[in-house]
């Protein structure tokens, strides 16, 4: 894999994370002394450098330069809309993917003694290029320090949402979204019956880990 050199900058906008205004840059931190001490970016992953911490319904901006895009980066704007957790997915969207393929509309149960969270984004693109984005391998949901990505099945559940809301004309960036054009994001989690997830995690890199460490990213505050 290519080594990625990553650049991250917050919208405009007043600073200070605590009231919900632009993030605020962070050094890298072991992420269990950050929790001791209630700092939220406590929960960022082990050895990741928090570039800042926004609170959710706040926008940031995110330019990730891969060796192949280091001349034109991709750039996105993000703002996290919702996080809902221990509901059904939507009866919509699964009834949508089962018409998809011919077969009876699934109830999609999370394992066992977990509930299900829907995180729900909107994503800009912000660059020159068409780009192309999504939750899987890049969002981690958190409970403190504890660290839940999507699954092959969550994942999978994410892009019957991105399937669902593209027939409804709202293109997700997971099909590739062209400069200036805007489209949801669903994201799919399993977490212990009765947490509270208390962040997410979204990463700078292609991927919350490569085979150069733990990417840099951003920490979103949900509570």
């Amino acid at each position: 894999m290519a080594a990625l050199v990553v650049a991250l900058a917050g919208c405009s906008g007043s600073s200070g994370a605590a009231d919900g205004g632009e993030a605020s840059s962070s050094p890298a931190v072991g992420a269990a002394a950050k929790q001791a001490s209630g700092d939220p970016a406590g929960d960022a992953p082990t050895g990741a450098e928090v570039l800042g911490v926004v609170a959710m319904g706040k926008p940031f901006t995110v330019t990730v330069i891969a060796t192949n895009t280091a001349d034109d980066p991709n750039r996105w704007k993000f703002t996290v809309d919702s996080m809902i957790c221990g509901k059904p997915l939507d009866p919509a969207v699964m009834a949508d993917a089962a018409e998809s393929v011919g077969a009876p509309t699934p109830t999609p149960i999370p394992e066992s003694g977990k509930q299900f969270c829907v995180l729900t984004m909107t994503a800009v693109n912000i660059g020159h290029n068409e780009a192309t984005w999504d939750a899987d391998n890049t969002v981690s949901l958190n409970v403190g320090d504890t660290h839940y990505s999507e699954s092959q099945v969550d994942a999978d559940y994410a892009m019957d949402y991105a399937q669902y809301w593209q027939s409804k004309g709202k293109v997700a960036p997971a099909f590739g979204l062209n400069p200036g054009s805007q489209g949801p994001v669903h994201g799919v989690f399993e977490i212990p019956a009765g947490d509270k997830p208390t962040s997410l995690w979204v990463t700078s890199g292609t991927a919350i880990k490569t085979i150069d460490g733990t990417q840099p990213g951003y920490l979103v505050q949900l509570k």
